[in-house]
């Protein structure tokens, strides 16, 4: 019998060889970013409209994956809730159980296949690839078994036909709003008329504003290539970019301020004052956009005091400042200011509030906030109020703001304030004749899909004895 040739020792085997291990394909850079983004929001409570850009300028993508990143990443964020509702009928247990990172990465996957124009087998395999890379190959075969389920289920149409619910929790599964925030907004527009428009331009990605402080607007306009805003006198607005790189914020003499709150600043200085006009106070000052537009636009002579109850705030609201002469910034709680009562002619009260009018800028809010948020936060405003208008002369204006059209923190406040004695309500809308739509009874409403703008309150009131 013959033997087959003896192998040499240590040698290689004859026949099959040993395959290499597969190649894995490069991460693709605009969804990762995109991931670490929501995994920001989701892990630390970051702010998207904070760590996006600072992770766009770590990664350097090109102008394509960035902006493909931030309609990932906002766009994700937005529509957490609809997403959630898709999904949670495709896992076979609760979605609160799941790894929130696998959570984060389905939802990412989910609004591609959903919202996007994205070929399913790509949304789904980039998905399942990140999974693989920071989860693990375990949690890559769930995610790659759900959103294959999910692309079945057809666009978002078809899943909001399938999703069970009224015509109420359709409109705000379809316009990515929580219920409560959906009644909210009815309310404050009076009525259905202008509500699902009202939602929608909460969605749509907003322009950047930037305000001319010390430069001629028209200067900032041939700078930044923008066109002048219709409302405020200082507004510039820019379709997109990056206005860190325009030379005027760079110095700050410019800054990015949405022209709503710019018109919230203004409306201090519009009010008709008797007697002396000689200091002004910003009760909650930071980050310091409404302190700066002030401290340029004051008249000659006139001293701004700038309160923040947070030092890291006061810190921002210094950086702000910081060539501006005739400036005082306190890091202090303006409901105990160390200032004596009437101190001062005209003062600004933007009070802490839920921000449901920046949703547009900050999509994750409308998800992180709960309508027992608002009770707190009203006892707080109305306690600020107070404060401030102990803070002003007899004969000297307060205008409350807040960036949120929410009943309760807006003509509820101002009503509890309205109801002394000694204060007189004055109309907004006439100190903006130029701002079609802005009244609210006396007081003045911004709103995104008339104006552009974040939803913006104000309303100002005099000091009468």
């Amino acid at each position: 019998m013959t033997r087959p040739p003896r192998r040499p020792a240590g040698g290689p085997r004859r026949g099959k060889r040993p395959q290499p291990a597969p190649r894995r394909r490069p991460l693709d850079g605009a969804r990762l970013t995109a991931y670490d983004v929501l995994d920001g929001v989701t892990s630390r409570d970051a702010y998207a409209n904070l760590l996006l850009p600072q992770l766009l300028r770590e990664r350097e993508l090109d102008t394509r994956d960035a902006a493909f990143a931030t309609q990932l990443a906002y766009g994700t964020l937005r529509a957490t809730g609809t997403l959630d509702a898709v999904l949670a009928g495709l896992v076979d247990r609760p979605l609160g159980e799941l790894d929130p990172r696998v959570l984060d990465l389905l939802r990412l996957g989910a609004y591609q296949l959903l919202d996007l124009r994205v070929p399913s087998h790509a949304a789904v395999d980039t998905t399942v690839d990140l999974t693989r890379a920071i989860v693990g190959t375990g949690a890559s075969g769930l995610v790659n078994a759900v959103l294959r389920k999910v692309a079945a289920g057809g666009d978002r149409a078809q899943w909001l036909d399938a999703l069970d619910g009224n015509d109420e929790q359709r409109l705000a599964l379809a316009t990515d709003h929580p219920r409560w925030i959906v009644d909210a907004w009815r309310t404050a527009l009076g009525g259905n008329e202008e509500l699902e428009p009202a939602l929608l331009a909460d969605d749509a990605a907003p322009e950047v504003h930037l305000v001319a402080r010390r430069v001629a607007r028209d200067e900032l306009v041939q700078e930044s290539g923008g066109a002048p805003g219709p409302y405020s006198p200082f507004a510039v607005r820019l379709p997109g970019g990056d206005p860190g790189r325009l030379a005027s914020v760079r110095s700050g003499r410019a800054a990015v301020q949405d022209e709503g709150s710019q018109l919230a600043g203004l409306l201090l200085t519009r009010a008709p004052l008797e007697g002396r006009d000689e200091a002004w106070l910003d009760m909650c000052a930071g980050p310091g956009g409404k302190a700066g537009l002030l401290a340029a636009v004051r008249p000659e002579g006139v001293r701004l005091t700038a309160v923040d109850r947070a030092p890291h705030r006061a810190d921002l609201v210094r950086q702000a400042l910081r060539d501006e002469a005739d400036v005082e910034v306190l890091a202090a709680d303006g409901r105990e200011g160390p200032w004596q009562a009437g101190s001062f002619d005209r003062v600004l009260l933007d009070a802490p509030c839920t921000g449901l009018g920046a949703l547009r800028r900050r999509p994750e809010v409308r998800w992180r906030r709960m309508p027992e948020d608002v009770a707190p936060l009203v006892e707080l405003q109305v306690e600020l109020l107070a404060s401030a208008l102990a803070s002003v002369r007899v004969g000297g204006v307060v205008a409350y703001v807040t960036c949120s059209p929410h009943a309760e923190e807006t003509v509820g406040v101002v009503e509890v304030a309205a109801g002394r004695d000694d204060v007189e309500v004055l109309p907004v809308a006439p100190l903006f004749p130029e701002v079609p739509g802005i009244a609210r009874g006396d007081y003045g409403q911004l709103w995104p899909h008339r104006h552009g703008t974040d939803a913006m309150f104000m309303a100002l009131l005099r000091r009468t004895r």
